[in-house]
């Protein structure tokens, strides 16, 4: 399946990065600018709209290229980190001489495997059949709970439902099992429900009727086993909460014995599938959506078996699609990329197979990343911002005027207690039991879903690892999360232009340091607030306080429901944690940049100012173009604004912005003093 439920909530991450021209200086290293000017466009009224004063000259140079739904700063960045990845790939692959089991064994004979397109395409569906076969076995539907436990043991995506281990939101120090809803085959299960995606429905019905006939079906057959699909995920679909209500983690949280999970859903034998996936013994879990449960037993007891059979064995096909043979490959791009979101073409297969390599073997491959291209200096550098951008918030909390003393104090001290993680892990995760051969590529994927599966029931029951990465070090992201109290930043997002060693500290506050605080603030958005210092979601707000901010926090959803693109408005409420953040963000990294000298000193570089260089820092590392289709879809699916939204919107309740650029009442950027968002 194609749409991953987000369990969890609290790591909806700020994705922005970017970079300009290059030069190299005379000792050889790439020297990069701290603002590219030729991608801004003075001509632009500041006033008027932001983004495009910073960004329209990229915007107008730079078309998406075809194998993307939308182009940034983000993805430069990424493309650069991925061409010096395949560096390493490139060497890895050619050693002859790696020692079996090695981390550059499982490396070279996984990439390698992924990469030998004439073995692939000669098995063609064949490494299908012995799934398939199990499901055709079933004699009844008590076999049900034990076949879906495999499907998710192999890592067939989550048909059915979802389940691994998870930190207990009450209890931040064990980990326990969660169940949760599945995992549909469109982005969205509003999408199933609407009448004004019928068209895409059918789209989505000739796709799974084109996948079963590429599988072995009579094309007639093909087409109705479609239609019984499409019918039975609506009706999961139907029984699912919606993002919005995903969002809060109040409704999430359903701790449960195993008896009472099983005393509500008659049907389906818990103890079956439970053995089936690995799980170890225990007595309670989170059942994050007990009214889905309910409602699935009585899917499985009214559906027919043979459409629930054709549905088991849909997950198998979709889910193995981009592992297979050229058609299937095909096929699954011709829907999921180019149909949904008009992607013209797909990546070259070294891209596919390297970022396939870095989600099975991710810390073995950034273990040869760090040693290659991440200098300590950066490490120590980045601390040094985290320290200063901390202290800025911690004043933020201290002088906010709607906050009571009790509710400050305990946020204070939720602050001091952030774990920061910068870089790479300091354990790497142990992939010995994890066994690679060049033979398969399939069956390489399958032993590492295996593998993975493994190690998160072996969690269950266990205290919760807390120097457990869920990023890896070449990901050009960051996260906060909230059930360790933790802000993390891989190794890959510390490079030019969101952190560049040689530019002035307007351009590193206003780019990395808002990605930093962004981060921190997340601790206090609307989701992050509901959880303390140790990671339990817990009300440590006054009911007065808790008032006060909501009431703020409506202000910033009016501002953005407000606001329009492309004949659009945005969703506030479904991207109000995001907003929160930038918002904060901003507010945070400009205090911690007037401590700096450069702050004081008001030397212009460019003509720029210092308070115009972080404005304009801030701008640039948002620029995005994105296609019509994919914006459209990010809308109904996406936590966060659209990238214009996050720039213009954002800075608009941002006073020192209105200084910097002498904004007058009545442009566009402008909104009145009484109508900003003020929360941090």
């Amino acid at each position: 399946m194609k749409n991953t439920h987000l369990i969890t909530l609290l790591m909806l991450c700020i994705m922005a990065a970017g970079c300009g021209q290059k030069a190299v200086g005379q000792t050889g290293k790439v020297v990069y600018p701290a603002i590219e000017l030729g991608n801004m466009d003075t001509s632009v009224n500041p006033a008027d709209d932001f983004f495009r004063y910073c960004n329209n000259n990229w915007l107008k140079n730079t078309p998406i290229p075809e194998a993307y739904s939308s182009y940034g700063a983000f993805y430069e960045v990424d493309e650069r980190k991925d061409y010096q990845v395949k560096e390493i790939l490139d060497e890895v692959s050619r050693d002859k001489r790696a020692a079996q089991g090695s981390i550059a064994q499982k490396i070279r004979d996984f990439y390698n495997a992924g990469m030998d397109t004439v073995a692939i395409n000669a098995r063609g569906y064949c490494e299908l059949l012995p799934y398939f076969e199990k499901i055709d076995r079933m004699e009844d539907k008590s076999q049900l709970p034990g076949l879906i436990g495999l499907l998710h043991y192999e890592g067939f995506g989550w048909p059915f439902f979802q389940a691994g281990s998870y930190t207990d939101w009450k209890n931040a120090d064990r980990v326990i099992m969660l169940v949760f809803q599945p995992e549909l085959g469109l982005p969205d299960r509003d999408l199933y429900l609407i009448e004004e995606t019928r068209e895409m429905r059918d789209k989505y019905v000739e796709h799974i009727a084109n996948m079963f006939r590429l599988t072995g079906t009579d094309a007639d057959l093909a087409v109705e086993k479609a239609r019984r699909v499409l019918a039975f995920e609506t009706e999961l679909a139907k029984n699912s909460l919606p993002i919005q209500e995903c969002l809060d983690p109040n409704n999430l949280y359903h701790l449960k014995s195993r008896q009472e999970l099983q005393a509500s859903t008659p049907v389906f034998c818990w103890d079956n599938y439970f053995n089936a996936v690995g799980a170890p013994a225990f007595d309670s879990l989170n059942v994050a959506a007990p009214d889905f449960f309910i409602a699935l037993d009585g899917i499985i007891r009214d559906t027919d078996f043979g459409t629930i059979k054709d549905y088991l064995r849909w997950a198998v096909i979709t889910d193995s699609a981009p592992l297979l043979s050229d058609d299937l490959v095909a096929e699954d791009f011709n829907f999921y990329k180019k149909y949904l979101y008009d992607v013209e073409e797909q990546n070259p297969r070294w891209r596919r197979i390297l970022d396939k390599t870095s989600d099975y073997l991710g810390e073995a491959l950034g273990q040869l990343y760090v040693e290659k291209y991440f200098p300590a200096e950066a490490k120590a550098r980045m601390l040094e911002l985290v320290g200063n951008l901390r202290l800025a918030l911690r004043e933020r909390i201290k002088n906010v005027d709607w906050m009571s003393d009790e509710t400050r104090a305990r946020a204070l001290h939720k602050l001091d207690c952030y774990n920061v993680k910068i870089g790479y892990p300091d354990k790497w995760l142990d992939y010995s039991k994890y066994e690679v051969t060049p033979e398969s590529y399939f069956q390489n994927v399958r032993r590492a879903e295996r593998f993975g599966k493994e190690r998160d029931m072996a969690k269950i029951g266990k205290p919760v690892d807390k120097g457990e990465w869920r990023m890896n070090p070449q990901d050009v992201n960051a996260y906060y999360n909230a059930e360790l109290n933790e802000i993390v930043f891989p190794a890959a997002i510390l490079q030019p232009p969101f952190f560049n060693m040689d530019a002035d500290d307007a351009v590193n506050y206003g780019a990395i340091g808002t990605v930093i605080s962004h981060e921190m603030t997340h601790g206090f958005d609307d989701t992050g607030r509901l959880f303390d210092e140790k990671g339990n979601l817990s009300n440590w707000w006054t009911e007065e306080d808790d008032a006060k901010f909501t009431e703020r926090t409506r202000q910033l959803v009016k501002l953005f429901n407000a606001f329009e693109l492309r004949g659009q408005h945005i969703n506030g409420e479904l991207t109000l944690g995001e907003n929160i953040a930038d918002l904060g963000g901003l507010n945070v990294a400009w205090d911690a940049f007037q401590l700096t000298d450069e702050a004081k000193s008001d030397k212009r570089i460019d003509g720029f100012t210092p308070a115009q260089r972080f404005f304009i820092s801030y701008g640039t590392i948002w620029r995005t173009n994105i296609r019509d289709k994919a914006f459209e879809m990010r809308l109904k699916t996406d936590v966060h604004a659209p990238a214009e939204a996050r720039v213009n919107r954002a800075l608009g309740s941002m006073p020192h912005f209105y200084e910097a650029f002498d904004i007058p009442a009545g442009s566009r950027m402008y909104i009145a003093p009484e109508e900003r968002a003020t929360i941090w």
